[in-house]
């Protein structure tokens, strides 16, 4: 199975694509944590704002497999990925760089911003996503998503540490005038241009060749999305179906929490505005720091036996959290200590959320072939985006009824009930083996 110099000789290519999920972790982090609080003057319930928050998931849950499934088909000389993330990501760019002075001019405004940047942004994202399978094989993809995944992590650190706190200071710049809450996405926006530049220079997509084990021939009979959808659903092995389940409940648990953090951070530990962001700025430290680790030590154990012993630590940081005020409380915290002991809390969660995460799309992955590839990919979206819609305005209303706290328990519970679900998975390991893509097959050739 091995083959000469291992992941090594797949890391160049890994860290170029990586770009664009660097271009991810930059917006959706602030996106995540500022937009919530752009819609607090207008919209006083959580359960309607989160309710608004669910925009992007609607977008992504039909745009994600269209689009994937509508690049698996698409032959031009850029590739098949690269046509899609370069006719939505510079856009993406622009209308994320405005969002903020939508934010104080009106309600509508912002809504409207809000639709446009995810009709495109939600466009780039299963072509980026797909590029690193298109390219890496099965046995590999472990490492290489914990690469990938480490560079959209360091994005959000650099989005949520070094760009967030940038919502305080007022600075005049030309033609933008005062910055105060809205630099940071200014910033942003420019850096996400500058690396579908980069993209585009030195990224190459694999050509899969007539002739290849009838790969050519295999894309065009592919069946159209649904019914691609069906037959992994309808497949006598249920590992695929499970992991999917798994995936729906596990973010179920993390999109309920995402969109209150800021709020929780603003209400209950009484940060100020640009501070809002060291929570997840917490999380993508950890992130970075476990992502590699991450795919190297499944490589070892077993992707299986890495995401359930995460989920189930998972778990418990989530019941830690709901339990975080009022043991600071009984034990006289102040003001720091009590927000340095959750921001230690939320880094334990973004050390275990990036395992499993990392290790995730590979199972799924294992499962298809090249030509199918786009429709795992869509699979795995199609799963995390509809528990996005449905989770946020749910535990929006259970923070409205029960109050901020709240939010924890819940998503512990739904962490608990995806530890379950993965534990009838029995397909997904890279030692059964995967198809190998374009760019194996023409190294080993």
């Amino acid at each position: 199975m091995g083959e000469t110099g291992g992941f090594r000789k797949y890391l160049g290519g890994t860290a170029l694509i990586s770009l664009g999920f660097f271009t991810m972790g930059l917006m959706d982090p602030l996106y995540d944590n500022f937009v919530p609080l752009f819609l607090k003057p207008y919209v006083g319930s959580m359960g309607l704002r989160n309710s608004i928050m669910t925009i992007d998931n609607v977008f992504a849950l039909f745009l994600i497999p269209i689009v994937s499934a509508w690049s698996d088909r698409t032959r031009t000389r850029l590739g098949r990925r690269m046509p899609f993330i370069l006719a939505t990501l510079p856009l993406s760019a622009v209308f994320f760089s405005i969002l903020p002075f939508a934010a104080s001019a009106s309600l509508a405004a912002l809504l409207g911003l809000i639709v446009a940047l995810n009709l495109f942004k939600q466009g780039a994202r299963g072509p980026i996503v797909a590029l690193m399978p298109d390219i890496v094989p099965g046995e590999f993809r472990s490492e290489a998503n914990g690469v990938i995944n480490m560079a959209g992590a360091a994005a959000g650190i650099l989005a949520t540490i070094v760009l967030g706190p940038l919502m305080n200071p007022t600075i005049a710049l030309p033609l933008l005038g005062p910055t105060s809450g809205k630099a940071p996405f200014v910033l942003a926006g420019l850096l996400v241009v500058l690396s579908v530049v980069l993209l585009l220079v030195f990224v190459r997509e694999p050509r899969a060749r007539a002739g290849e084990g009838g790969k050519a021939a295999e894309v065009e009979r592919q069946a159209p999305v649904l019914e691609s959808l069906r037959s992994i659903a309808g497949a006598g092995d249920k590992s695929a179906l499970l992991i999917l389940v798994s995936i729906f409940l596990w973010f179920f648990a993390y999109q309920g929490v995402l969109p209150c953090v800021s709020t929780y951070m603003l209400d209950v530990l009484g940060v100020n505005f640009g501070q809002t962001s060291l929570a997840m700025g917490a999380v993508a430290i950890a992130m970075v720091a476990f992502a590699v680790p991450a795919g190297i030590l499944a490589a070892r154990l077993g992707r299986k036996r890495v995401v359930r012993s995460s989920l189930l630590a998972i778990v418990l940081v989530f019941a830690a959290l709901f339990a975080h005020q009022g043991l600071a409380a009984a034990l006289g915290l102040g003001g720091p200590a009590r927000l340095y002991s959750f921001l230690f809390l939320m880094f334990l969660f973004g050390a275990f959320w990036i395992a499993v995460v990392v290790n995730s799309f590979p199972l799924l992955w294992q499962m298809a072939t090249y030509a199918d590839m786009g429709i795992y990919t869509a699979a795995y979206y199609v799963a995390k985006e509809s528990s996005s819609i449905v989770s946020p305005p749910l535990v929006g209303l259970a923070s409205d009824l029960l109050g901020i706290r709240s939010i924890f328990l819940v998503a512990a519970a739904f962490t608990l009930a995806a530890f379950v679900a993965m534990g009838f998975v029995k397909r997904g390991e890279a030692r059964e083996g995967a198809t190998p893509s374009p760019a194996a097959k023409a190294k080993e050739a």
